[in-house]
């Protein structure tokens, strides 16, 4: 035994303290009181426990009744015990505290409750263990558990109880070959002791274990004890197989097999692929058949047998029980498909392969109830008989007659698939006799026409339909037709169109003729199939002649360009040829030629030469393209006609200046000069890009202009003005500078550009009035001319209205008073 760490005078100190100073006293409203004390008190009696604080300021006959042992007292309001408790012995007191008050008895109750101490030692149940182990169980399944007795309070944790092995002997074939739980006590295999137990190598194993309280602390009570434990052997092992023929008549369920666990208790269950309930299995391991079985739905079976305690935990590997099942010949055999198609050649010769029919019988293929027979029952239709046969074994469908030629053109046939025992399914193959090209097509006339087509017939035209027979089937490849032309059409002039339908062929006119050129075409026609023939040759019936005759028609003339693209400098001669528009008459006639759409007559042509002359010098800054139609008219039919576009492009020459584009007059700049303000000057060239291209502005050769001003360019056309210097007085400044253009030699403009300087605030705006430039009219001089020609006006009207005052001085009558002007006073 261990003792416990620590002085009992300490402890009992600790207590006495605990009682006094940190009881917990409850009391309700029945005057109940309830305190808490150490047992084991091993200090000074009479031992006071608590103060009575329920007691009145004045009371007598203090009394104490409910302990038959005379351990509990009172006195002057304290109640004290004159031995130690024994929480062991009795856990708590029911104690009547009596006082009288006023010639009155009361009472009231006091629970004492003994505080546990650690002052027992937990001890197994049994000192010498006995336990058996089976051999196949699974690591961490419990086979035995010790128990152990701590009789301090189980709520503490004096009694929370720690269960350890200390030692296994022998320490074969591993060192650890058992665990215990440290809380419940229960003993099983380690991972080592699972795997390596042998009851051949050791047949029996003890086991050192201890059992401690306060949980396994370092201050704990101990004790230790024995464990025997027995290896047993096992019939957990896989059965033997099982063999089942499907379809068993019954009754069900059919025991089939049987396993046993031997040791505790268990219970059984199977896992597998296999429909719920066709296999079970009982408490004492019998496993039944529920249902019959079929072999072409599953042939094997892997059962898995599984061993658990009555708690559902697995206390072994599952074991496997193999089901195989037996056939017997309850299929019939089947086609993959219910209708065949296959073509055979109609030169085809007798022992032709034409199709492989294969059933399938889903018996077992180990044995002859998967062996098929195969016959050919019908043929449809019936005649000629004996066309056909088919192989008995293989399924092989083969030509029976000599040949195909002049059957019909398809034939169905009934195969049936047969087995030993009599079952049997069939299927139908639909047989087409393929036409081979073995006739060659024959014109049904050798000559056609001769066919007239006038020499203005519009493309497209049909001259005529010819057509071949052909002996091979209709609408197939070898029945098609092939027309061509063999010879004649050399220029590409006709063209031929087949109907796939009728196998007939349209002669088409695929070119515009010409009766000068070609006046008669002799055309030979060929027919052949797409495909190659077989048998025989293409010969003289195969081929055709059509013959056509060309009429002659006046046609209209030809020109040999239908645009045409002139150029002209600008400011040229007039009467200058600038093209000359050539064209012909295919019947030799002359031809005119006139314009149309000149309606400025800048242009003539020649009637009969078709040379093109301008009549006036051209502007390209006026018009820089014309575009006119020449016509060529038959000089013996003008309704026959031809025309053709001209565009004449007018070539730019450097007749214009540039110029200064816009307003300067109210613009300005600042002195002191203003960093990046400048006058944005524009310029116009009315020549082409080639001559006015980019404009360059310079200013004049003179030190003081180029020192006090300053031209920086900005694009092609336009250019800054600034001031070059930090500061000019304020007035109007003449700027002179020349804009020049891009061509060689350049046309220049001299400008005389007035640029206002003047001071300028905060916000860029001029704050005095610039001085007037030298020899331009002042305001007040231009207000006072205003008004003098007003006054001279006004004294010519007076003088004006005076006149005709006098000459009408007779009063106007009412009729006329309308008409007459209005006197003006003077």
């Amino acid at each position: 035994m261990k003792a416990a760490v620590g002085s009992m005078e300490s402890l009992s100190a600790c207590f006495i303290a605990l009682s006094v100073l940190t009881q917990n006293i409850l009391l309700s409203e029945t005057a109940h009181l309830k305190i808490g004390v150490p047992e084991n008190y091993d200090g000074i009696f009479p031992w006071y426990l608590t103060k009575l604080l329920d007691l009145p300021l004045t009371y007598s006959d203090l009394t104490v009744s409910g302990d038959d042992e005379g351990i509990f007292g009172v006195e002057s309001g304290f109640l004290y015990a004159l031995k130690p408790l024994d929480r062991e012995k009795q856990p708590s007191y029911s104690l009547q505290v009596s006082f009288t008050k006023s010639m009155h008895t009361q009472s009231f109750t006091v629970e004492v409750c003994v505080i546990d101490k650690n002052d027992n030692v937990p001890v197994f149940l049994v000192e010498s263990m006995r336990g058996s182990v089976q051999l196949g169980l699974l690591k961490g399944i419990p086979f035995m558990q010790v128990e152990a007795l701590d009789r301090d309070d189980r709520n503490t944790a004096h009694a929370d109880l720690r269960f350890s092995l200390l030692d296994q002997i022998p320490r074969i074939p591993a060192s650890h070959m058992f665990s215990i739980d440290s809380i419940t006590g229960e003993v099983s295999l380690t991972e080592d002791g699972a795997s390596t137990l042998d009851p051949e190598m050791c047949g029996r194993y003890k086991l050192s274990v201890m059992v401690q309280d306060m949980a396994g602390k370092a201050n704990a009570f101990f004790s230790t004890g024995t464990v025997l434990v027995e290896v047993t052997g096992n019939a957990w092992a896989s059965p033997d197989p099982v063999r089942l023929q499907e379809n068993l008549p019954g009754p069900y369920p059919i025991p089939i097999s049987q396993v046993k666990w031997s040791g505790s208790p268990v219970e059984y269950s199977l896992e597998g692929e296999f429909p719920e309930m066709l296999f079970t299995i009982n408490r004492e391991g019998i496993i039944y058949l529920n249902a019959p079985l079929d072999r072409e739905t599953q042939d094997q079976f892997h059962i898995d047998i599984v061993v658990e305690r009555p708690d559902g935990r697995e206390i072994a590997k599952p074991v496997e029980l193999r089901v195989m099942v037996g056939d017997a010949n309850d299929n019939r055999p089947t086609f993959p498909q219910m209708q065949y198609h296959t073509v055979v050649k109609e030169l085809a010769t007798k022992g032709t392969e034409i199709l492989t029919v294969q059933a399938a019988d889903n018996d077992d293929p180990k044995t002859d109830n998967v062996r098929i027979f195969y016959r050919l029952v019908g043929q449809m239709p019936e005649t000629p008989r004996n066309l056909f046969r088919v192989d008995r074994d293989s399924g092989v469908i083969t030509v029976q007659a000599d040949s195909m030629e002049g059957t019909a053109p398809q034939y169905t046939l009934t195969i049936t698939a047969e087995d030993a025992k009599g079952l049997n399914s069939s299927c139908t193959v639909i047989v087409k006799v393929l036409d081979e090209n073995n006739n060659p097509p024959i014109f049904s006339h050798h000559e056609y026409g001769p066919f007239h087509l006038a020499e203005d017939s519009t493309v497209g035209t049909t001259v005529t339909v010819v057509s071949a027979w052909d002996a091979d089937e209709w609408g197939g490849d070898s029945w098609q037709v092939d027309y061509r032309l063999e010879s004649g059409n050399e220029e590409e002039a006709f063209t031929l169109v087949t109907d796939r339908q009728t196998n007939e062929a349209a002669l088409i006119l695929d070119k515009v003729l010409d009766f000068e050129r070609e006046n008669e075409y002799i055309l030979v026609l060929s027919a052949q199939n797409p495909v190659a023939l077989v048998r025989g040759r293409y010969g003289p019936a195969s081929t055709a002649t059509v013959t056509i005759f060309i009429d002659d028609i006046n046609e209209g003339p030809v020109l040999s360009q239908s645009h045409y693209e002139v150029t002209v400098r600008e400011g040229e001669e007039p009467g200058r040829v600038i093209a000359t528009i050539r064209g012909y008459d295919p019947d030799s006639h002359p031809i005119r030629y006139s314009l149309r759409g000149d309606t400025k007559k800048y242009f003539s042509i020649g009637k009969y030469s078709g040379e093109l002359k301008t009549v006036q010098a051209l502007d390209r800054e006026e018009n820089s393209t014309y575009t006119m139609e020449v016509v060529a008219e038959d000089g013996r039919n003008s309704s026959l006609s031809a025309s053709t576009l001209v565009t004449v492009h007018i070539l730019d020459v450097n007749d214009n200046s540039p110029v200064l584009v816009g307003d300067y007059s109210w613009k300005y700049l600042c002195t002191p000069r203003w960093e990046d303000q400048a006058l944005v000057l524009a310029s116009r060239d009315s020549d082409g890009p080639q001559h006015g291209g980019r404009l360059n502005f310079s200013l004049r050769s003179d030190t003081t202009v180029r020192s006090n001003w300053k031209l920086t360019p900005i694009n092609d056309t336009h250019t800054n003005l600034s001031l070059n210097v930090p500061y000019l007085p304020p007035e109007v400044y003449i700027v002179p500078f020349t804009i020049s253009d891009s061509s060689s030699p350049p046309r220049s403009t001299f400008i005389n550009l007035p640029v206002t300087v003047c001071p300028c605030n905060v916000r860029g705006n001029c704050r005095t009035a610039p001085k007037q430039l030298q020899g331009m009219p002042t305001i007040q001089s231009t207000v006072g001319i205003l008004l003098g020609t007003l006054g001279f006006i006004g004294v010519i009207l007076i003088v004006i209205f005076v006149r005709l005052s006098y000459q009408n001085s007779t009063p106007p009558n009412k009729d006329c008073q309308e008409r007459v002007p209005l006197k003006v006073s003077l």
